[in-house]
C-alpha cells in the first residue's frame, strides 16, 4: 500500500508498505484524502523540526540533548478521511461503508482503535474532502478559545492560510470584529468572504499602526504566521495589557522578536496556543476530541465553508513535487491534500 516517507531534508519518497493485520477493537480504512499541514510537515521536508536535533522529555516537558525523531520519517500526515472497508468481529461501530475522518498519516490505509473513530463519522451526502479539515480547524478553534473573545472586542489575526483563515471565522462567529493580516491579495479577499471587518497588506506597512489609527489598539491578536517579525507585530497591535496569542510553529532563533519594546512597556500577556492542550482555564470542560467534533459540526451545520479553501487535489504519487511546490511557492498553495486510489 503506498505511503509516503521523508527520507531525508528536501527528498521524499512514495513507497510501499504491507497491510497491517487487523487487532481486535480494531477497523480498516482505505484512504482517500490526506491532508497536507503545510506549515508542520515543511518543518520535516526542511529538517528544521525541533523533534529531529533535541529529546523531549515527557515527563519534564523539556527537550534536552538527544534525538526524538530520525529520518526516514514514515507516513507523517496531519489528517486523513477514509472508508472502513473491514471490522473486528468484536466491532460494533463504526460500521463497514461508512465514511470517518482522523489521523493515521499518508497512507493507503490504516488498521486504527475503533474507538478512536467515535464520532468521526461525516453525516450523509457530506463531501469527503470535508474531513481533512477536523485538525486544523481544531487549531484554529483552540486558538480563538485562548484569545478569550467577548462581544464586540477588536482582534487582528496575523496570517491568513488555511488556520488563520478559519480562525478569522470563528472569531467572527463569537462576536469580535477582525483585522485580517497577510501578505498575500487572495488570502486577504478570502478573510473579507469569512467576515473581516478590514483587512491589510503588511507588506505595506505596520499593522499596529494600522490598527490603532483606528482605535486604541486590538483587545487581543492571535498569531498564526509563525514568523517571529509576525510575532512582534502582533504584541505592537495588542492596547495595553492585551493579550497575543502565540499559535503559530516558530523555528530557530527568535529574530526580529524584541521584547524590551511594546511587551515589556505595554504590560502585554503573551500567550501559547498547541494542540497539545486546551487553554488551562478550559481544561475542565474542554479537551482536543471536543475541540475537533465541535469544529465539524459548525462545517456540517454550514456555518463554516471549507472547501474553498481546497487549493490542490495531488494524486498520492505526486507527493515529492507537491512538497517542493509548498516549499518554493507557498503562495501559490493554501490547502494541498493528497487523493489515494482503490488499490486491489
Amino acid at each position: 500500500m503506498h505511503v509516503i516517507s521523508f527520507e531525508e531534508p528536501g527528498r521524499v519518497r512514495v513507497g510501499l508498505e504491507p497491510p497491517a493485520d487487523l487487532q481486535p477493537g480494531c477497523v480498516r480504512v482505505r484512504t482517500i484524502y490526506s491532508g497536507v499541514s503545510a506549515g508542520t510537515e515543511l518543518t520535516a521536508y526542511r529538517g528544521t523540526n525541533p523533534y529531529l536535533d533535541r529529546k523531549w522529555d515527557t515527563e519534564r516537558r523539556l527537550f534536552v540533548d538527544g534525538q526524538t525523531h530520525a529520518y526516514p520519517l514514515t507516513g507523517w500526515g496531519y489528517q486523513e478521511v477514509g472508508e472502513v472497508v473491514e471490522a473486528a468481529p468484536d466491532v460494533i461501530a463504526p460500521p463497514v461503508g461508512s465514511l470517518v475522518w482522523g489521523i493515521w498519516g499518508h497512507r493507503a490505509e490504516a488498521v486504527v482503535p475503533a474507538e478512536r473513530l467515535a464520532g468521526h463519522l461525516l453525516p450523509p451526502g457530506a463531501d469527503p474532502l470535508t474531513g481533512v479539515f477536523a485538525r486544523v480547524g481544531a487549531i484554529a478553534l483552540n486558538a480563538v478559545h485562548a484569545a478569550d473573545p467577548h462581544l464586540g472586542d477588536q482582534i487582528a489575526i496575523f496570517g491568513q492560510g488555511v488556520i488563520g483563515l478559519l480562525a478569522t471565522r470563528m472569531a467572527v462567529l463569537s462576536g469580535a470584529r477582525v483585522v485580517a493580516a497577510d501578505a498575500i491579495p487572495a488570502r486577504l479577499e478570502l478573510a473579507r468572504q469569512y467576515g473581516a471587518a478590514e483587512t491589510f497588506d503588511v507588506g505595506s506597512g505596520s499593522v499596529a499602526e494600522f490598527v490603532r489609527k483606528r482605535i486604541e489598539g486590538a483587545d487581543t491578536a492571535i498569531e498564526l504566521s509563525g514568523s517571529h517579525q509576525g510575532l512582534h507585530e502582533a504584541i505592537r497591535t495588542v492596547r495595553r495589557g492585551g493579550r497575543v496569542v502565540a499559535a503559530g510553529f516558530y523555528q530557530g532563533d527568535g529574530i526580529g522578536l524584541r521584547l524590551g519594546e511594546e511587551f515589556h512597556h505595554n504590560q502585554v500577556q503573551l500567550v501559547s496556543s498547541q494542540i497539545g492542550g486546551v487553554a488551562s482555564w478550559l481544561a475542565h470542560r474542554w479537551d482536543v476530541e471536543r475541540l475537533q467534533r465541535t469544529f465539524m459540526e459548525l462545517v456540517h451545520r454550514g456555518e463554516i465553508e471549507v472547501l474553498d479553501l481546497v487549493s490542490h487535489v495531488v494524486p498520492v504519487e505526486g507527493a515529492a513535487e507537491a512538497f517542493d511546490l509548498i516549499d518554493r511557492h507557498p503562495s501559490e498553495v493554501l490547502q494541498l491534500v493528497f487523493r489515494f486510489e482503490e488499490q486491489q
